[in-house]
């Protein structure tokens, strides 16, 4: 598969289901924003410079966004497995977003490197973006 880096960093906030969307998140050309309502949570993946210093909720910084270049078909099976699988053995973790025309991984900033060079064995061309 081809993959690409995403240049900026990202951040991963949860907050309480019953939360309004807060004012300072907003869409900004070419980057990725991911906002996931459940019964449980509210939970916002956006470019870390976005997040005020004062933010209280639960915070995961320092994330670097692999993109699966798409769009995929439907139809297609194993994507994220054959993604997650060479870095579960490397013990990096992972946080997924899907969209309706590709898939994201988003693995720690520290271990980026590590990530690229287990995709890169799996065969899989990395590109930056």
């Amino acid at each position: 598969m081809k993959l690409s880096i995403l240049n900026h960093n990202y951040t991963i906030i949860r907050f309480d289901p019953s939360s309004a969307i807060p004012g300072w998140v907003k869409p900004r050309q070419g980057e990725l924003l991911s906002i996931t309502y459940t019964s449980d949570e509210l939970s916002i993946v956006c470019v870390e410079e976005l997040l005020p210093a004062s933010c209280p909720e639960p915070v995961e910084r320092d994330w670097k966004a692999i993109k699966v270049e798409g769009p995929l078909d439907f139809s297609l099976t194993g994507i994220l497995y054959r993604l997650a699988k060479p870095l579960a053995e490397q013990k990096i973790s992972i946080f997924a977003v899907s969209t309706f025309d590709t898939d994201y991984l988003l693995v720690k900033a520290d271990q980026l490197a590590e990530a690229t060079e287990a995709l890169t064995r799996e065969g899989h061309i990395i590109v930056q973006s």
